[in-house]
């Protein structure tokens, strides 16, 4: 244990005399939080929206209103045609063009039914969709709205009564986007900075030549192994200590469940993360390599997670590979922790699926590792 010891309070010393490693400690992960919580979100809002108005009639105008009153669209131009609206969405000007056609008020008023032209620039087809729903929602809105008021009094007496839904939110009652997102940007917060760090580190003693010096030593592969990687499974808890208490100051995240449950999963997903540092760092030579190896898996690991994209719209094969990915199971339970209170039983399956990745990924590393004698 003394052995183990004083190579931990090496580790520390070298650490933090490391001037480069101390930004990524310190300082990516306020922005790191910051920035990608706010940054990352599928919500789309001041879509840049247009119209052709070819009935000019008091129903148009109120149409257009509800447009204006809303805080998605920015109601940008009023085109005297189509042509000129088509021309100003090829641009790039404009996302959305509602097209009113002539006669609107008098069809509605006669047949009770009217058509409206919407054209959405798609080549972005995830925020064509959500936009489409918007226009769709404001539409329905306003028919419900006006319906009554253009029917004569025997058709509105007569109209049955429409059954409406009330949604109950659970988990998010604000529709809060950050809500959602932050839990998932912790997990980005503490995978990323533990797996370059190790990685980095152990290098940089090849780089230096001090991993060969300590190789002829008479200190044991388990306990050089024990005493490197220590250090910063430490610095992955207080990162996650960090993340929780700016969730909480700046974002006022719900933490519902319980905190230790939390904290003990996370040490064992730690394991997993130092034990691919110390397997990438066994096949590469400089701090360059260990970096490329390592941002290459984890931005597959990270956008197969179902942080971003909700693993359900995956294909088939892509959900099934999904099952090996260890970011994927501390996603889900962040989430299930901090926003349903979920208790141990409901995590277990993550947490034995976590800990047999530890086991496999650490005994790799220490497989590969060779020492010199």
């Amino acid at each position: 244990m003394k052995t183990i010891g004083y190579i931990i309070q090496k580790e520390f010393k070298q650490i933090f005399r490391n001037k480069g490693m101390l930004p990524i400690i310190f300082v990516l992960p306020l922005l790191q939080l910051v920035i990608l919580s706010n940054a990352a979100t599928y919500e789309i809002k001041n879509i840049a929206f247009g119209y052709v108005d070819n009935d000019r009639s008091s129903t148009s105008r109120a149409l257009i209103d509800k447009f204006e009153a809303t805080t998605y669209f920015n109601v940008l131009y009023a085109f005297p045609n189509a042509s000129q609206g088509s021309s100003a969405m090829l641009k790039g000007d404009v996302d959305v063009i509602l097209d009113i056609p002539s006669n609107f008020e008098r069809d509605l008023q006669k047949n009770g039914r009217s058509k409206l032209g919407v054209n959405i620039n798609a080549i972005d087809g995830a925020a064509a969709g959500v936009q489409n729903v918007y226009v769709s929602q404001i539409v329905k809105n306003f028919n419900s709205s006006i319906v009554v008021d253009l029917l004569i009094p025997s058709e509105a007496v007569a109209r049955p009564v429409a059954i409406e839904g009330i949604p109950l939110f659970w988990y998010n009652e604000t529709l809060n986007y950050k809500t959602f997102m932050v839990p998932g940007i912790l997990v980005l917060l503490v995978t990323m900075i533990t797996l370059f760090l190790s990685g980095m580190n152990i290098v940089r003693e090849k780089e230096i030549g001090t991993l060969e010096q300590i190789n002829v030593t008479p200190i044991k592969k388990r306990h050089f192994i024990i005493g490197k990687l220590f250090p910063f499974w430490v610095i992955g808890m207080g990162l996650l200590t960090i993340g929780l208490i700016l969730a909480k100051l700046i974002f006022n995240t719900p933490m519902i469940g319980s905190l230790l449950l939390l904290y003990f999963y996370t040490s064992i997903y730690i394991l997993v993360i130092l034990g691919m540092g110390l397997f990438i760092s066994n096949f590469t030579d400089t701090q360059q390599q260990a970096m490329f190896i390592a941002w290459f898996f984890m931005v597959i690991f990270i956008l197969m997670s179902g942080l971003f994209t909700p693993i359900e719209s995956m294909p088939q094969w892509a959900q099934v590979l999904t099952e090996f990915n260890p970011i994927k199971y501390f996603v889900e339970v962040m989430r299930m922790v901090m926003l349903k209170g979920s208790g141990l039983m409901d995590v277990l399956p993550q947490l034995l699926k976590t800990l047999f990745y530890a086991l496999v990924m650490n005994g790799l590393a220490v497989w590969s590792y060779k020492k010199a004698s």
